[in-house]
């Protein structure tokens, strides 16, 4: 068995890999190694398909498509996670798609990804999947999208654009659908990117449904991980990614199920209780970017765990996880008690996120930091990101984490946190920064 390594969202990963014979239609012979396929349809972005056939395939299989990261590839991804180990023991088919573009990110943004068989990356992968299903005997009702940063993304394109294909989606760290669209061909949406693009539900469910005008059949479940330390797609658009899919589901925001899996997870369920639910979200608290990828839960979520043989279950082993630090920093004042905070509200229904800016309006550092506010009745906070919050009502004291803990004078750092409401959506009244009264904007 491969070793494996914790996979990178976007960070660089050198992937040694053997050379691939490039065929056609994959040989039974060579069914359990990762093999290259050509020509297998309109592929207008010049995408490489990866195949991975165990040599037990059920007699109705399923069929996974497993997205790579920016920087990355297929064959990267395919030794980076497990899903190619889990087809092993339940007899699934795995795609891996590759991107040959220099950036190595699959396209998530422009017009034509955007809108259903418009062109780009999502056609050739859409390709790729009538491939395999016109030589294996695959479930139509078990076509799954999965992947991690980049291939999050697209994991939240392919089922905007498809839902007549997928059956679910489990996205890490990714972005809603829409949400990293620009105009003038750039690849990198930094608005969105540094969770800046806020919309209601309704909105975002809206640029779900005009990708395939028309279309009134079932929607795709979806999973989504996120952590709340992740500094390259920012934890807001972990939140907007649920009013996203909660809405296309036709879904309350509030949740059906709330549970902890294991130290520092909040699991969140909706329309269901059960493991299977519409939508699931699992938020990993102190957790960067650099996430780990638990793909016997994405497996389960998709119920490819449970129909073919062996019967051998998936490991139960959860990923580790740090969480952030529970022990408060020493702190000192603002010089001559200069501060200021900024304070942004974006609600809906029963939910919020507040964006948070602290800056350091003094003279000296601030080394340690601890902002204290009082939230408005109803208001209870759910998850946060860049800070610890304690308690989650009431007088509130946000504390700084370990990277964030010294603010030089006249820089600033970034907070937030999600919160549920009952109506009342106000912002604190004031803040002090250790002990300091602060400006408020």
């Amino acid at each position: 068995m491969r070793s494996r390594m914790k996979l990178l969202g976007t960070a660089l990963v050198a992937a040694a890999v053997a050379a691939l014979a490039a065929v056609t239609v994959p040989a039974p012979a060579s069914a359990a190694a990762l093999t290259e396929v050509t020509n297998f349809g309109a592929n207008p972005s010049n995408l490489r398909m990866y195949l991975y056939v165990p040599d037990r395939v059920a007699p109705r299989p399923g069929l996974l498509v497993a997205v790579h990261y920016c920087t990355g590839t297929g064959p990267a991804f395919f030794n980076g996670a497990q899903f190619d180990e889990l087809a092993n023991q339940y007899g699934y088919i795995v795609i891996y798609p590759s991107v040959t573009r220099s950036s190595q990110c699959f396209d998530v943004s422009s017009p034509q990804a955007l809108r259903r068989d418009g062109g780009s990356d999502p056609v050739g992968i859409k390709s790729m999947i009538d491939y395999v299903r016109a030589r294996y005997p695959v479930d139509a009702d078990r076509i799954f999208a999965t992947g991690v940063s980049s291939g999050a993304m697209m994991t939240n394109v392919l089922l905007g654009l498809y839902p007549d294909v997928f059956a679910a989606g489990a996205a890490f760290a990714g972005v809603p659908f829409g949400c990293f669209a620009t105009t003038n061909g750039s690849e990198w949406n930094s608005e969105c990117a540094n969770g800046q693009i806020t919309k209601t539900a309704q909105q975002w469910g809206d640029l779900v449904r005009n990708a395939y005008p028309g279309y009134t059949g079932k929607r795709p479940r979806m999973q989504l991980w996120h952590g709340t330390n992740d500094e390259t797609l920012r934890y807001p658009n972990f939140g907007e990614e649920v009013k996203q899919w909660t809405n296309v589901q036709g879904l309350s925001q509030t949740p059906t199920y709330t549970d902890t899996p294991q130290s520092g997870y909040t699991r969140t369920r909706y329309g269901g209780s059960g493991t299977m639910a519409p939508v699931e979200a699992i938020s990993m608290a102190g957790v960067s970017h650099n996430l780990p990828v638990d793909a016997a839960q994405a497996i389960r979520f998709f119920g490819l765990d449970s129909a073919t043989p062996p019967t051998t279950p998936p490991p139960t082993t959860a990923p580790p996880t740090t969480p952030p630090p529970t022990t408060p920093p020493p702190t000192t004042p603002p010089a001559g008690g200069g501060c200021a905070v900024g304070y942004a509200v974006n609600a809906w229904n029963t939910g919020l996120t507040a964006a948070v800016t602290i800056t350091n309006t003094s003279g000296a550092t601030v080394n340690g930091w601890s902002l204290a506010f009082t939230l408005p009745g109803g208001q209870t906070i759910t998850s946060g990101w860049n800070a610890t919050y304690s308690p989650t009502s009431g007088a509130v004291t946000a504390r700084n984490v370990s990277y964030n803990g010294a603010i030089a004078p006249n820089t600033s750092v970034s907070i937030g946190f999600q919160a549920n409401h009952t109506g009342n959506t106000a912002k604190p009244a004031s803040f002090t920064l250790n002990g300091v009264a602060c400006s408020v904007s």
